[in-house]
């Protein structure tokens, strides 16, 4: 499903209805909520909005399990790492434990090691569901998702949760949830504004399928809801 935006406030605005939304719904159901965020700068404003009173006043904090959907394996106080600007933008501004955040970063271990680790603190967190109940994703300008980059041997993991590699072009580790795994979850988001996502958009959902060169079509929920919240400039190429 693709929702369309006039506006980058708009899609925020409805992004942080859905989180709160299935928070209420999970904790309700079965007692937590499980999240997985995205890194980038794209969910900025969009934690700042979940900050706010109006929105994290309706959220049980306590009862939230915190993840990432993706990391550069660079420390956490790093202006590169995707928990930090989680951190800074809406986690120290919420009453989340800190005991329920789980940053895909370890002091003193290698990713490889890691990515093993925290496919076990999933498994551990998440119980018998064995999926996370909502994914913020992003997708860049080259139609990646995640740390799922075009032409990287990641794309065809089929059993692994977690994995990690050296991505060459940026010269340094990822560690990544994978597709069989994203696409597990209950709900997943994709944010995508700007005339720069126009193309990838474009091919990601109406091209010809091609997940080597465009790894966000790999994203097809198994039982879950998969919606794009696009803004205009980023839809203008779609028919």
């Amino acid at each position: 499903m693709v929702k369309q935006f006039k506006s980058k406030a708009q899609i925020f605005e409805t992004a942080a209805q859905l989180f709160v939304d299935a928070a209420k719904k999970n904790i309700d159901e079965k007692g937590f909520f499980s999240v997985a965020l995205t890194g980038g700068s794209s969910p900025v404003d969009l934690h700042k909005l979940l900050a706010t009173e109006a929105y994290k006043s309706q959220v049980d904090w306590e009862k939230v399990f915190m993840f990432w959907g993706d990391e550069r394996w660079v420390p956490l106080d790093d202006n590169l790492s995707n928990a930090k600007m989680s951190y800074e933008t809406l986690l120290n501004h919420v009453p989340i434990p800190e005991s329920n955040i789980f940053p895909m970063y370890k002091v003193g271990v290698d990713a490889a090691d890691y990515a093993q680790t925290y496919e076990q603190i999933l498994r551990e967190k998440l119980g018998d569901s064995a999926r996370l109940d909502f994914i913020f994703l992003g997708m860049g300008d080259d139609g990646h998702t995640a740390s799922l980059f075009p032409g990287t041997e990641v794309l065809h993991e089929k059993d692994k949760w977690v994995d990690a590699y050296f991505l060459v072009p940026q010269d340094m580790y990822r560690i990544t949830l994978t597709a069989p795994f994203i696409n597990k979850a209950d709900q997943i988001v994709v944010i995508a504004f700007g005339e720069k996502k126009a193309k990838a958009l474009r091919e990601v959902l109406q091209g010809e399928r091609n997940p080597e060169l465009y790894p966000s079509q790999l994203l097809k929920p198994t039982t879950g809801s998969l919606v794009f919240l696009v803004d205009d400039e980023a839809a203008q190429l779609l028919t």
